[in-house]
Parts: structure tokens; C-alpha cells; sequence
């Protein structure tokens, strides 16, 4: 019995590019390109109309992003249909936001015959061997996330370790208070702040006011604290 055709629908803005795709995938008996888009436009109503497997998608067509647009679309509406992406340049932002939209794979556009074909063949039957380059900027984006996950818990936790004085002591310090003034408005000695001081520093493993402030800043310390209190938060006008 005779395998059935792989339908796929390329989609190229570039004449001299769209030709030698259209004769890669001419070579190869298990496909047959049923149509060429040259905008995003033409995209969506050729996959309407020819329902491909698989389509070869720019992602500069007429606009930088004109590509990804009608992917979405697309996707949208037709989310069984394997999309591999066509990009001279390899921007993170773009690849990651190409697959959060659902497509297969992405392939530079100079690739050799073989890569394209293999990548056509891979989309249709469901084998997404991500191109090598993509698979390590995607293990690296979850060891950042990874790490930043571990780190968002290790000093939440560390927060909860907090005594109410040393939580009263760092909310002084974030609103700009200097060690003077906070012996003065708690009424105890130097070395008292110094001491908690002392002993916040250590619980967050850090070597001056100034780095756990500038953490808690970024963990928005201030707001919860507000929030927790019944107090809207105050946010300095800029």
C-alpha cells in the first residue's frame, strides 16, 4: 500500500529562498508542496484551504514578527498542523516565543536538503528532535529559572526564620533609616542594633546592610509587610 503524501505548505517572503525549498521538497517522493505564501495573509488562507501536515514558516515575512502572528493564528484554529519555523538569526526571545505558540521545531535557513527534509519528516511523524542549538538554549533557561526558583525559596524561608525585631529593623532600615535614628526611635543602644544587625547578616549569608536591603527590594518586602498589616503600600513617586 502506498504511503500517504506529506502536505506541506511553505511559507516565504524571499523568491530565490522559496525556489531552492520548493525543489528540496520536490526531490523527495513522501512530500508534496501543495502551496508558497509570501505574508502572513497568504499563510492562514493557504492552511485553510489545503489543510498541510506541516508548514515551513518565516518568521520575517512583511513585518519582523508577521510570521509568529500567523503561527498563533494558525495554531489556533488548525492546532493539529506541525509548524517548523524558518529564521536567519537565532534571537532567544523570538525561539522561546515561537514555541510557547505551539510549533514543532525551527530551522536556520541555510540548512542542507537533508536537515529540511528530516525536519519535515520528523514534524509529520511526530518526532520532535529539537535542533541541538534550541535543546541547550532551553536546558540553560531552566537552570536560570531553576536556580532563580531556588534561591526565591531559600530566602523566603530565611525571612520566616526572622524575629519580629529583626523583621522591625530591616523595615527601618528599607525606608532609609540610619543606625542612630533607629536606636533613637526603639529606644535601645548601639550595640543592640549592631547585634541583630549582625545576626540578620548571617542568616541571609551576606556581608552588608546594603545587599540584604537590595534583596528584599527585589522580593518587594516593604509591600507584603503593608499588605500583611492592613496598610496600602507606599511607593516612592519617581
Amino acid at each position: 500500500m502506498k504511503e500517504r503524501m506529506i502536505k506541506v505548505l511553505l511559507v516565504e517572503d524571499d523568491h530565490l529562498i522559496a525556489k531552492r525549498y520548493q525543489m528540496i521538497l520536490a526531490n523527495d517522493p513522501q512530500i508534496e508542496c501543495v502551496g508558497r505564501a509570501a505574508n502572513g495573509y497568504e499563510a492562514t488562507m493557504l492552511a485553510a484551504l489545503h489543510s498541510p501536515d506541516v508548514i515551513l514558516m518565516d518568521i520575517e515575512l512583511e513585518e519582523k514578527e508577521a510570521g509568529l502572528r500567523a503561527t498563533a493564528e494558525i495554531l489556533t484554529y488548525m492546532p493539529d498542523i506541525k509548524i517548523v519555523i524558518l529564521t536567519v538569526c537565532e534571537t532567544d526571545n523570538t525561539i522561546f516565543h515561537a514555541f510557547e505558540l505551539g510549533v514543532t521545531n525551527y530551522l536556520l535557513k541555510h540548512m542542507p536538503a537533508d536537515v529540511i527534509i528530516n525536519s519535515v519528516k520528523d514534524a509529520f511523524f511526530d518526532k520532535p528532535t529539537l535542533h541541538s542549538n534550541i535543546a541547550n538554549k532551553i536546558t540553560r533557561e531552566f537552570k536560570r529559572i531553576k536556580t532563580a526558583e531556588d534561591s526565591l525559596l531559600k530566602n523566603f524561608h530565611i525571612i520566616t526564620q526572622l524575629t519580629p525585631t529583626e523583621i522591625e529593623v530591616l523595615e527601618l532600615l528599607m525606608k532609609g533609616y540610619n543606625r542612630q535614628e533607629i536606636c533613637r526611635m526603639r529606644h535601645v543602644e548601639v550595640s543592640t542594633i549592631k547585634s541583630q544587625i549582625n545576626s540578620i547578616l548571617k542568616k541571609f549569608e551576606k556581608d552588608s546592610v546594603q545587599q540584604v536591603v537590595g534583596l528584599l527590594q527585589e522580593l518587594h518586602f516593604l509591600e507584603i509587610l503593608n499588605q500583611r498589616k492592613g496598610k496600602p503600600s507606599r511607593l516612592p513617586m519617581g
